[in-house]
This record gives C-alpha cells, sequence and structure tokens, in this order.
C-alpha cells in the first residue's frame, strides 16, 4: 500500500502539532516494513531538513516530496477552490493523511486527517482572525471527504461529533 502524508507542520518545530506530527510519522515508519510511505513538504521559506526529523534513519520505502508553495497559495487551491488533487503532486496514493493547515482534495485516495482541537469554533475571538477562517474552510473538506479522522484526544473526539456533527464511527482517537 502507498500511503501520503502531508508533513509540512513538522517545519514549525516548537509547537504541539508539529511534535505530534513529527512523532506519530517516526513511530509509524519504524513499525511498519511493508508499507510504501510518501511524504508531502511544502513551504515557501522552510525545508525539512532544518526539522529533528532525519529520513535516512527509516527503511527505503520513504521518499519525501518536497514543493516550496506558500501556505497561503495551497490555502486557496485546496481550501477555497478545492483544486488540484494531491496525487497530481505526489503520484498515485492508496490513503491520504491530512494534518493542521490544508485539505486537498484527492483523485481516489481513501482520506484521513488529524484533529487536533476544535479552538476555532470554541474560542474563535482569541485566535488570529485568518487562522480561524482556513481552519473553518479545512474543516469543512474534512467533514465532507475524510473516510477516518485521528482525535488527539475522547475530549477532541467529542468536540467533532458535537460541533462538526462527525459520525462517531469515523473519529478514532489516537
Amino acid at each position: 500500500m502507498r500511503i501520503g502524508i502531508d508533513v509540512s507542520q513538522m517545519a514549525y518545530e516548537g509547537t504541539g502539532v508539529a511534535g505530534y506530527l513529527r512523532r506519530l510519522v517516526e513511530e509509524l515508519l519504524k513499525t511498519d516494513g511493508k508499507n510504501e510511505y510518501i511524504l508531502f513538504f511544502s513551504s515557501l521559506r522552510r525545508r525539512i531538513q532544518n526539522s529533528k526529523f532525519k529520513i535516512q534513519n527509516y527503511n527505503s520505502k520513504v521518499k519525501i516530496k518536497e514543493f516550496k508553495f506558500p501556505p497561503l497559495l495551497l490555502d486557496a487551491l485546496w481550501n477555497r477552490l478545492h483544486i488540484l488533487p494531491i496525487e497530481w503532486l505526489i503520484g498515485d496514493v492508496d490513503v491520504f493523511i491530512t494534518s493542521d493547515w490544508t485539505e486537498p482534495p484527492t483523485r481516489r485516495a481513501k482520506k484521513a486527517t488529524i484533529l487536533y482541537d476544535l479552538i476555532v469554533y470554541k474560542y474563535p475571538k482569541e485566535t488570529d482572525k485568518k487562522i480561524v477562517e482556513t481552519q473553518k474552510r479545512k474543516l469543512k473538506w474534512v467533514k465532507k471527504e475524510s473516510d477516518i479522522v485521528f482525535c488527539i484526544s475522547e475530549a477532541t473526539k467529542r468536540d467533532a461529533m458535537e460541533i462538526l456533527g462527525i459520525e462517531e464511527n469515523r473519529l478514532k482517537v489516537i
């Protein structure tokens, strides 16, 4: 199986999202010797090599596809217009896992996303307006298209059911 993962948020070391995502990907690569992984990374100014994440520590079934798209461009293409399937950039995958900022469409791949919290709904006045708008656009597509939503806690799972209306059978706590 070919599994794609958006690891772009790993460039923001020191954040909870970056730490969680890095540890999750490291554990997947360490324990799974049979699947092939395609890691999508995009940042205009940052590079994945600056991250603590070192690809050479893992098997040869891992490839990083690195791009220099600004986050605002990907927000426009994926969250607003919902065009440019991820497969056009990384090749065909069976599953694509998104993380924090954008929600690309897929051609055929099943979709999963990692849901950290719903602060943009619970405390929008305490969050930057652009972040609230971007997250809400992304979450609209998550609700419509994600086959599974990985929640980082039981509280996030409850919020996903209550606030977003996502069915419990699509939510898994990891």
